[in-house]
């Protein structure tokens, strides 16, 4: 099991969620988070003053899926949120040492995005 963790632009969180719907990936948390990468840094106007902006908004999606849906997810993330500009994004991956699913109480893969039969 794994923990897929993709960082991508705000727009194109909509095209994410699609491109992984598509994959049959179910199993989806995002949050809005700020962050800095190889994006170029922008100046901005705010009150009056200049202001040199360092941090961008993006959405930050956490995943986590059975081995055989690994491949799938970080697909499916390039798909839903390449541009192909700088600021595009991040993927990480991570091992996954326990999950469970509280309502029901299933255990590791059984609690997350179901095995490719």
């Amino acid at each position: 099991m794994k923990l897929v963790v993709g960082v991508v632009r705000p727009e194109k969180a909509n095209d994410v969620l699609e491109a992984l719907y598509r994959a049959e990936v179910r199993g989806v948390s995002l949050s809005r988070v700020q962050g800095h990468g190889g994006e170029l840094d922008r100046v901005e106007t705010y009150r009056g003053t200049t202001v040199q902006m360092r941090l961008s908004e993006k959405v930050r999606f956490e995943i986590a899926v059975s081995d055989p849906f690994v491949e799938p997810t970080i697909d499916a993330l390039c798909e839903g949120a390449c541009t192909g500009e700088v600021g595009d994004g991040k993927i990480f991956v991570v091992p996954l040492e326990r999950v469970v699913r509280i309502r029901t109480g299933e255990k590791d893969d059984g609690a997350v995005t179901p095995v490719k039969e």
